[in-house]
């Protein structure tokens, strides 16, 4: 039908008859002459209907947006003035001979050619319109060629694409399983798979050596902008390579990513960062580094003093009490922006938002503003404002209470600062998160939880491991990029006595482990090697080249916030005929019974 498209028209076709179809991307009647902006996925031409050619003319004048249509015409040169540099069909434009009209739209629910504010269940419920925007199209373009290099770095460096199955069993990953009933084995389910990850370790045993996947995953849990229920992840596994091998070829693939595909150059190296140094200087595990903000522990200059706020955590084993330097603080934040930034950090379980404003360093204790000031003798301020480099003009914001609520006010109150002032350094600021936890223990379960998941190796002995669980570091690893984790993963376990001993750690008996990961002991009795991988999510990297702001502008069909999909009206019920065939009763969910 066509012989070119709308967006790769350019002036090496001057001269010549073209055929090309699209949607009318904007139709303008200038009094006599008519214009049309033709849209297809490569981009906008303009076209010009002249009234000599009476029946292009004449179908031109009923046109409307969004009806799409077959043009012949000539490609010549825009007249001098009318030039669009920001189109690569900008300096020439087609005059038509003949106009058919291949198919009619209705008034579309909301605008194509504008870059307005739509309601996003509006956008989701037609999502074939939303997708013909330009900025989406874009979007998913880039997703495009992010998969295309990330696949052929992987294919060039010798590792095997294979397709892991969808139907699995359910296996404990720190969110719910969606379950799919069995129709052939009666009162059995499978359940879709939320990674891979026990497959791909199988696939090390068999001595697949370098494995890779772009693949599906599933998770019932609560969402935020940056999760879907379903979503897209880059899965890797390798064999006879340790976490600074697999690092370093994942940093070259991700900057090779950068570089081809939106044109950034990443550092030669990236940086690496303990997990208590994050914790400790951003309150968080994936620290945006761009911030130039760091919070600076002041627990033993607290201890002593009356202040009962800042002394009890100082003194308590769980507690932490740090100091939050924000330059020209000072001046730049009102009193009305502080009472925010407290209600802010109230989210994150902050009782308060102490603060001093530092007027005058060389008047000492005097200098200081502040209902706080009164509460400690002078040298403990002193002592304060030497550790945390504090200038005149700054603002100093103090946490103090449970360690875990005041590195995540805290820590969030960093973020937020950083990017409310504008203090962000630099564009992109990747960094590798190493020594995690082995474990971390719940305090209501009474038992120890994976930091990662179960089947990641520790850094250290079985009897060391016994010995000092709590204190157990793991050999994994999280890429965290402007204050996002982008890929995670780690040295797995290799040997069936070591795994035995983390499932024992974790509360999960012989029998349990058994019944979930039988197949798993199995394998490791039969020669596997010493592996490891992670995991990239697709998503995240996509809506972060891309600028967005939440993964759901990324994936061409995404669900709601409530896991819904108002395009198809999903999830929805299904017949009586097909619960009876699968040997299923519906009944009120426990908790949701009528009253």
């Amino acid at each position: 039908m066509r012989t070119h498209k709308c967006g790769e028209l350019n002036t090496k076709q001057l001269g010549t008859t073209v055929t090309i179809n699209g949607w009318v991307h904007r139709r303008r009647d200038h009094g006599g002459v008519i214009f049309i902006d033709l849209r297809d996925r490569a981009g906008l031409v303009q076209v010009v209907v002249d009234p000599d050619v009476a029946d292009a003319f004449a179908t031109a004048e009923h046109v409307r947006s969004e009806y799409v249509l077959e043009i012949e015409g000539l490609v010549r040169d825009r007249p001098a003035g009318t030039v669009n540099p920001n189109m690569v069909s900008g300096e020439i434009e087609i005059l038509a001979k003949r106009i058919e009209v291949l198919n009619e739209s209705e008034t579309p629910p909301f605008p194509v050619e504008s870059e307005i504010e739509v309601n996003e269940e509006l956008r989701l419920k037609y999502r074939y319109i939303d997708l013909r925007r330009v900025v989406m199209q874009e979007k998913m373009k880039v997703r495009r060629d992010v998969t295309r290099v990330l696949r052929n770095f992987l294919d060039d460096n010798e590792f095997f694409e294979i397709e892991t199955p969808y139907l699995t069993k359910a296996t404990p990953e720190g969110a719910r399983d969606y379950i799919v009933p069995s129709r052939t084995h009666e009162n059995s389910f499978f359940a879709l798979p939320q990674s891979p990850q026990l497959y791909k370790q199988i696939l090390m045993v068999a001595g697949m050596d370098r494995y890779y996947q772009v693949v599906r995953c599933f998770r019932d849990e609560d969402l935020r902008a940056d999760r879907q229920p379903e979503f897209t992840q880059l899965d890797i596994e390798t064999s006879f390579m340790n976490e600074d091998e697999i690092m370093t070829i994942m940093e070259e693939m991700i900057r090779q990513l950068f570089a081809k595909v939106i044109n950034v150059e990443l550092d030669a190296k990236f940086p690496r960062m303990s997990y208590q140094e994050a914790v400790s200087k951003y309150g968080i595990d994936r620290p945006d580094l761009r911030i130039p903000l760091e919070l600076v522990d002041i627990a033993d200059d607290m201890k002593a003093v009356d202040f009962k706020v800042f002394s009890a955590p100082a003194n308590d084993p769980k507690g932490r009490v740090v100091a939050l330097r924000v330059p020209n603080g000072g001046e730049k934040l009102s009193r009305k922006d502080i009472d925010d930034l407290t209600k802010y950090v109230s989210i994150y379980g902050a009782k308060g938002l102490a603060y001093i404003k530092v007027n005058d360093l060389s008047a000492g204790i005097d200098g200081l503003q502040s209902p706080i000031v009164k509460f400690a003798p002078a040298e403990v301020w002193a002592s304060v404002l030497a550790k945390t480099g504090a200038q005149n003009g700054d603002l100093i914001f103090f946490g103090a209470d449970k360690a875990t609520i005041v590195n995540e006010a805290m820590g969030a109150l960093r973020v937020k600062l950083g990017h409310d002032l504008n203090l962000l350094e630099g564009e992109w600021k990747p960094v590798w998160v190493i020594d995690f936890p082995m474990f971390d223990w719940d305090e209501k379960s009474g038992r120890y939880n994976a930091i990662h998941h179960p089947f990641t190796a520790p850094s250290c002995s079985v009897d060391d491991l016994v010995a000092n669980p709590g204190t157990a570091l793991s050999r994994a690893y999280d890429l965290v990029l402007n204050g996002t984790e982008v890929g995670g993963g780690s040295i797995r376990i290799n040997r069936p006595a070591m795994q035995s001993t983390v499932f024992e750690i974790l509360g999960i008996g012989e029998e349990e482990a058994r019944e979930k990961f039988g197949f798993l002991l199995d394998a490791l009795k039969y020669g596997a090697p010493p592996h490891g991988g992670l995991a990239f999510g697709l998503d995240r990297l996509v809506m972060l080249m891309t600028g967005s702001t939440s993964i759901r502008d990324v994936i061409a069909f995404p669900k709601t916030q409530s896991a819904a999909c108002p395009l198809v009206s999903a999830p929805a019920v299904v017949t009586d005929e097909q619960l009876k065939e699968l040997g299923i009763r519906l009944i009120k969910p426990a908790g949701k019974e009528k009253s």
